[in-house]
């Protein structure tokens, strides 16, 4: 039985590349292979370039433990400065020369008999196939992966340049055009902004939204050159920052719980309520102010947003829907054209087609979507949000049920790679000595059992029941076929990390092939 490489992982964004370098820090090891679709790592930070794309947790926290970065320049760090301490991560551990650009997977099949994962990709310059057989398959691609396609009939027609926010045009200069806006999440409150200032501001910015979002007070103030050498130079202080930051956020979860949280959620609503309305339009202010619970969508960061919407060139329009869009334009509802020399599209990602389009074929050739059928009436859902059962040596980095409303995701990430270092340790010992040519008693496989993820499913999904998310609110949280929560972490952050530490080898099934 030949490996093409021991690990292979799908993805050189935050998760791929944390995966990465935990390979070679805990196991020694640079038997692995990433697979990336884009020209470059960071993921959702490459891909993510619109005016304005910036994180909304603080930089010394949405950062790896393992790679601390003293130089951030500011409280909250632009994709541009992002994107350079990935890079800086990968380069630092020779993590680049393992990544294999351009090229998109296409399938994975179990192959039971030499427990293997059989790989199919494709270069996506040349469009050849390729395939890999590898001990351990990752999936590292992100739940903000796909970008949402356009579903306002007409957009074939249009005349002028059309394109989603993650997929920014950056060909397109907006100075003196008319830009339409479709809709009103986080990355249009970045950038509607930046477009509308200015001498080189559009000439109208007519921006289209169905709801509006509970508006967070914000500040980017640069750090100073003090504050800087403090972090580089004093032991401890830097890390010491960082958990007044995390200890900051993990104590918003105390406001999730639907009963217990109201006392504290009342408050918070009429603070954001109040600033909502001291900096609005008066004519958006009954719009902007949401009627949702607050908490049951992750709140975005006024970043100057609420000040464009005072400017002439800007109009925010929510009760015209677009209806359809035309060669010059959009038709709303009321008849009503406007024109326009570009559309963009903020309006999301597709966050239920986990792993789409890929087909990840398990045990008995049983495909993802038929196993989620069995278990989770076809919501995406796994162990952890990291393994599923008949799935042997698969792991899924930023799967259902990781993320926060309030935390950085990085957080997730390494707590996901570190459970996932402890389980598969038994396999790469037996992988080592193979290598070194000497026989071994280690498994050469693993996967959770059923049961343990079935009661996993049902504790999530009990404990969702009684947080904000379940209030009411329409937010990509949830899956609208089954209504299930098929995005957040139920409970606190803390303990999240404590499940990585203490992992329940009960749950677990380990195995050794015949061939191996």
């Amino acid at each position: 039985m030949s490996l093409d490489s021991d690990v292979l992982i799908i993805g050189a964004g935050l998760s791929g590349l944390a995966t990465a370098v935990q390979l070679v820090k805990k196991f020694g090891t640079r038997n692995f292979e990433v697979i990336e679709k884009s020209d470059n790592i960071g993921g959702t930070w490459w891909l993510n370039s619109y005016p304005g794309c910036a994180c909304d947790v603080q930089s010394h926290f949405y950062s790896f433990s393992f790679a601390l970065n003293p130089g951030w320049t500011r409280l909250f760090a632009s994709q541009s400065e992002i994107h350079k301490y990935l890079k800086d991560v990968a380069e630092d551990y020779k993590i680049l020369p393992h990544v294999r650009f351009k090229s998109s997977v296409r399938q994975a099949l179990w192959d039971p008999v030499a427990a293997v994962w059989q790989v199919e990709f494709e270069d996506l310059s040349t469009h050849s196939i390729h395939k890999r057989r590898c001990k351990i398959l990752v999936s590292a691609v992100g739940a903000l992966s796909i970008p949402k396609k356009c579903d306002v009939p007409g957009a074939e027609g249009f005349n002028g340049r059309l394109f989603h926010s993650a997929e920014w045009d950056h060909s397109f200069d907006w100075k003196g055009k008319e830009v339409i806006v479709l809709g009103n999440g986080c990355s249009a409150t970045q950038f509607v902004p930046i477009i509308s200032k200015g001498e080189g501001s559009a000439k109208k910015v007519i921006q289209f939204s169905r709801q509006s979002h509970w508006l967070a007070p914000w500040s980017n103030p640069e750090y100073s050159s003090l504050f800087k050498w403090t972090m580089r130079w004093i032991p401890g202080v830097m890390r010491a920052y960082r958990f007044y930051l995390f200890a900051q956020k993990e104590l918003t979860f105390r406001s999730f719980a639907i009963t217990s949280g109201r006392p504290l959620r009342e408050q918070d609503t009429r603070d954001t309520a109040e600033y909502i309305r001291r900096n609005a339009p008066q004519k958006y202010v009954n719009f902007l102010v949401p009627k949702t619970e607050i908490g049951c969508k992750r709140r975005v960061n006024d970043t100057h947003y609420l000040t464009s919407l005072h400017r002439d060139n800007v109009e925010l329009i929510y009760d015209d829907a677009v209806e359809r869009i035309a060669a010059s334009g959009v038709i709303t509802k009321s008849g009503r054209h406007v024109s326009a020399d570009a559309i963009v599209l903020a309006t999301g990602f597709e966050t239920h087609k986990f792993l789409f389009p890929m087909e990840i074929r398990g045990e008995n050739g049983v495909s993802l979507n038929e196993h989620w059928s069995q278990v989770s009436e076809g919501a995406s859902s796994a162990y952890f949000g990291t393994c599923v059962s008949g799935f042997p040596n698969f792991f899924i980095m930023m799967g259902p049920n990781t993320l926060t409303g309030h935390l950085s995701v990085i957080y997730t990430v390494e707590c996901q790679v570190n459970f996932t270092m402890r389980v598969i340790a038994p396999i790469m010992r037996s992988l080592s000595a193979r290598h070194a040519g000497k026989a071994s008693r280690n498994p050469d496989s693993v996967a959770v059992l059923v049961e343990a993820e079935r009661r996993d499913l049902n504790w999530v999904q009990k404990r969702c029941k009684n947080l904000v998310w379940a209030t009411g609110c329409t937010s990509w949280f949830i899956e609208p076929q089954t209504g299930q929560n098929t995005i957040m972490y139920p409970d606190w952050p803390t303990v999240y990390w404590l499940r990585s530490i203490w992992v329940p080898w009960r749950d677990f099934s380990y195995r050794k092939s015949k061939e191996f």
